[in-house]
């Protein structure tokens, strides 16, 4: 997005490395998306949207969306990979051929609402993913769980009126994008944080609000927008989680995938800026995922 953006390609390097580091990258599946239908990105946003994207998208140099989200002549083109990465990873869970997956992908998209691009966001790949689970493989319930510092807005009006789909949250408030706390429907379970909320205010949401909420929905399936700016180093945000909060949170949404979705998770990368707390962060996030 530009010299200095904090959404920077240097952010999947240094999980990649992380990852290496930490010696499961071995054993780890790696499969290479592949971009998005049109048909697929229609389940989420209006024709009318997608084609004013196509027609900004730059010969060269860069194009802004609103100040901090840029295109460049790259740019959609990858965002048409990483909703595609949430497609392939439903195919890959609902047809047994992954227990659960992890989408290395950016740009991120849980600002993106229907009809609008913001906040380093283009597709809202978790809603494609989702929307993509509802219709071709028909599924009753499937949830939708965020843990970014910011609040999924995007997400949020991809399904506020879809009784199909539960959406359960935490973001610091008030902050950026400035919404979430007054739900849009009554499948929205947002829980805005005061800043300097730590690991036991979040782990005392998750277990009190957050649980009981999906146990009695029963998803079919759940989806974690996996966004790390929530973590303490990380000055995008001014909440102190650390990589045990992660792992924590993630043992406890494999418990209810298990109880209630066959053990299936999709889980794609949102936010996360400090390069070495995320990359520490997503591998702690991942060994649990993959029972490691």
């Amino acid at each position: 997005m530009g010299k200095g953006h904090p959404e920077c390609p240097e952010r999947i390097a240094a999980i990649q490395d992380r990852l290496m580091a930490s010696g499961i990258w071995d054993y780890l599946l790696h499969v290479q998306a592949q971009p998005a239908e049109r048909e697929q990105l229609l389940r989420v946003h209006p024709a009318e949207y997608l084609d004013k994207l196509a027609l900004m998208s730059p010969a060269q140099g860069h194009v802004h969306l609103e100040p901090d989200t840029a295109m460049n002549p790259y740019s959609l083109n990858a965002a048409y990979y990483a909703a595609g990465a949430g497609v392939q990873a439903v195919d890959m869970v609902m047809q047994g051929r992954a227990g659960n997956v992890f989408c290395l992908v950016r740009p991120p998209g849980h600002h993106a609402e229907r009809s609008r691009g913001m906040g380093f966001c283009f597709l809202n790949n978790i809603a494609v993913a989702a929307r993509h689970a509802l219709e071709h493989y028909g599924l009753s319930r499937v949830a939708i769980v965020d843990f970014d510092v910011h609040h999924g807005n995007g997400t949020e009006d991809a399904f506020f009126d879809e009784p199909r789909v539960q959406m359960v949250s935490i973001f610091q408030h008030p902050f950026f994008p400035y919404s979430g706390d007054v739900p849009k429907g009554p499948n929205m379970l947002n829980v805005p944080m005061p800043r300097a909320s730590r690991g036991a205010e979040f782990r005392e949401v998750v277990t009190e609000q957050w649980l009981p909420a999906l146990n009695a929905f029963a998803p079919e399936l759940i989806f974690i927008s996996a966004g790390f700016d929530a973590h303490l180093e990380d000055d995008m945000g001014s909440m102190g989680l650390v990589e045990a909060d992660y792992a924590w949170v993630t043992r406890q949404l494999m418990k209810v995938a298990a109880t209630h979705a066959q053990g299936r998770i999709v889980s794609m990368l949102e936010g996360g800026y400090e390069l070495s707390a995320l990359a520490r962060s997503v591998t702690e996030h991942i060994k649990v995922l993959a029972d490691a």
